[in-house]
């Protein structure tokens, strides 16, 4: 498949290079700053460098789009490469706020076309191996109970942290809802009233299956490192990652007290990035959620909504998590509708003061309404499409 990269952001180059190093992708074309022209001189690749974002897309060449541009950028490249109707990866946070990623799903909606988020970490071997032994049947640790994350860097620890004017994104959600879920309490603490890059950040929370999380986001440390010690009802872990490359340590210790433990090779996620944009372009469906989808995008710019609300407020956010299906369109629907009828029958109600034949109109409005609710019954009911687990993922992305 041919690809054009958009913006010179580090993930966008390192998955242009990922896609080339598979020998079944081949980069096409480059639209962004000099020095991510001055990158492809020093790889040695023939790729086309063009000024014009629409001159790329104009090429029916072009069969996949990397949008990697600065953070400014990202939502109206995002936009017109979706536009376009083809495949789109895209570097996150795709926005300060969720709305591009809410439009940007709705766009995929109606294109059918694949559309993913660049989040390497959501992919990382010992993350998804740890969440493994939370979630088997009869697994050694049990149920989640607790997870402490501490992430170090020697820079900067937020994302996109080093563009003034921009709302950095936080980095530790793909991790925590691999372990445990869908995160619906969120408790953001700072020393200003704002979310800053370079300063410590504490986040606490829970997750939507009762387990408790703690952070702490370490900026300006001696050496890159990152430690989650987890508490299940049976048992404990501790999971080490060195460096930028993701090699570490995983221990555990069961209810019986035998200590268990796994070394993990440095892991690059690129090329597993690969593989799971293959994957959904290949599934029946392009709104396939396998290993990755746009969901975990969106769900991971809602959580950073909700820690800057908290950290301005000081106080808890609670994120509501609806599915959309018929049903919920259904119930908003009748709200709007049940709303204008209310105010209908008292403008009614109003004017009978001069027409008392107007009441008359009151009860076939009512009775409209409630005739409208037995659309609750027609609408058929979608079966319930449960969340893949780790394991399941981990070997459809492995498979072949």
């Amino acid at each position: 498949m041919r690809f054009a990269l958009l913006g010179n952001h580090p993930d966008g180059i390192q998955m242009a290079r990922a896609l080339t190093a598979s020998g079944r992708h081949e980069w096409l074309a480059y639209c962004g700053p000099k020095p991510g022209s001055e990158e492809l001189v020093r790889l040695g690749l023939n790729v086309r460098v063009v000024g014009d974002l629409e001159e790329v897309l104009a090429d029916p060449a072009v069969q996949l789009v990397i949008v990697a541009g600065k953070p400014g950028e990202r939502p109206a490249q995002l936009r017109r490469a979706l536009q376009s109707e083809r495949p789109v990866l895209c570097v996150h946070p795709a926005d300060e706020s969720p709305d591009i990623a809410y439009e940007a799903g709705m766009i995929q909606g109606d294109t059918k076309q694949v559309l993913l988020p660049l989040l390497p970490d959501a992919l990382s071997p010992p993350v998804r191996r740890l969440a493994e032994l939370l979630r088997v049947p009869d697994g050694p640790l049990g149920q989640l109970r607790f997870v402490h994350l501490e992430h170090a860097a020697p820079g900067a620890v937020l994302l996109d942290a080093d563009v003034l004017g921009h709302e950095p994104g936080l980095p530790c959600w793909p991790w925590l809802r691999t372990l445990g879920g869908e995160v619906v309490e969120v408790s953001a603490f700072a020393a200003a009233e704002e979310v800053q890059a370079g300063e410590p950040l504490l986040l606490a929370g829970r997750f939507q299956g009762g387990g408790l999380f703690q952070v702490n986001l370490l900026p300006n440390r001696a050496r890159a490192e990152s430690r989650l010690d987890v508490q299940g009802s049976l048992g404990t872990a501790e999971l080490v990652l060195h460096g930028t490359e993701r090699s570490g340590i995983l221990r555990w210790q069961t209810q019986d007290g035998q200590p268990q433990e796994q070394t993990f090779e440095t892991c690059d996620p690129w090329p597993l990035m690969v593989e799971v944009f293959e994957q959904a372009s290949t599934a029946q469906s392009a709104a396939h959620r396998g290993v990755l989808s746009w969901q975990d995008a969106v769900r991971c710019l809602e959580l950073d909504d909700a820690a800057r609300r908290s950290v301005e407020r000081r106080r808890a956010s609670t994120l509501d998590f609806q599915e959309v299906s018929e049903e919920v369109g259904f119930k908003g629907t009748m709200t709007l509708v049940g709303c204008g009828l209310l105010w209908g029958v008292l403008f009614v109600v109003i004017l009978a003061a001069w027409e008392r034949r107007l009441l008359w109109l009151v009860v076939p409005l009512l009775l409209f309404f409630l005739g409208l609710q037995l659309l609750r019954w027609i609408i058929p009911q979608p079966p319930a499409s449960p969340s893949p687990s780790p394991t399941d993922t981990d070997d459809r992305m492995h498979a072949g």
